[in-house]
């Protein structure tokens, strides 16, 4: 069954410093009415940073979401809608890690939340890391350490690591890079 769906309206109900919250006035094969939620985030980008004996740089910060502390990829918004998502992996990697790298591959696309939100993730690999300087935004708190892939796949399969982001690219620079 092929349904016609058409937006008749959607209203800002609050605008956020990371996301924008509308309530969208759908119209469904002409004749129901009903309202969805809207969540709309400008993006982001993540990074599998990958040191030259194969382990993985991981952060683990403080999320309020969850109110506690998580394992996850170099990860962070663009700072502008349309930013490439290398241009912010690259500056993520070196803020949260103090590495860069001159060598970011894409891996993967991710859509987090498809049923009410448009967040879209890109996540790139860095080899050939570069030491240089964390240079953390004022409320950001993390911590660096190093994991071999099969550390971290046991991590994710125990639940220690539930993070969509990091779980996705974790797994597919395991199928992309380990075959």
């Amino acid at each position: 069954m092929s349904e016609e769906i058409k937006r008749l309206k959607r209203e800002l109900k609050y605008k956020g410093k990371i996301i924008d919250f509308y309530q969208d006035t759908m119209e469904i094969n002409k004749d129901h009415t009903v309202v969805w939620d809207f969540i709309k985030h400008k993006g982001a980008a993540a990074v599998v940073p990958v040191q030259d004996d194969g382990r993985i740089l991981m952060v683990r910060q403080y999320r309020n979401a969850l109110d506690r502390y998580t394992l996850e990829v170099p990860a962070g918004a663009l700072d502008r809608e349309g930013e490439p998502g290398i241009e912010c992996a690259s500056r993520e990697l070196e803020e949260e890690t103090g590495y860069r790298s001159e060598n970011l591959e894409w891996l993967i696309t991710l859509r987090t939340t498809v049923a009410f939100c448009n967040e879209r993730i890109e996540v790139y690999v860095a080899k050939n890391l570069i030491p240089s300087r964390q240079h953390l935004d004022e409320d950001e708190f993390i911590d660096i350490k190093a994991y071999s892939i099969e550390e971290l796949k046991e991590k994710i399969f125990s639940g220690e690591i539930e993070d969509a982001k990091t779980v996705s690219a974790l797994l597919a620079y395991d199928v992309k890079y380990r075959k």
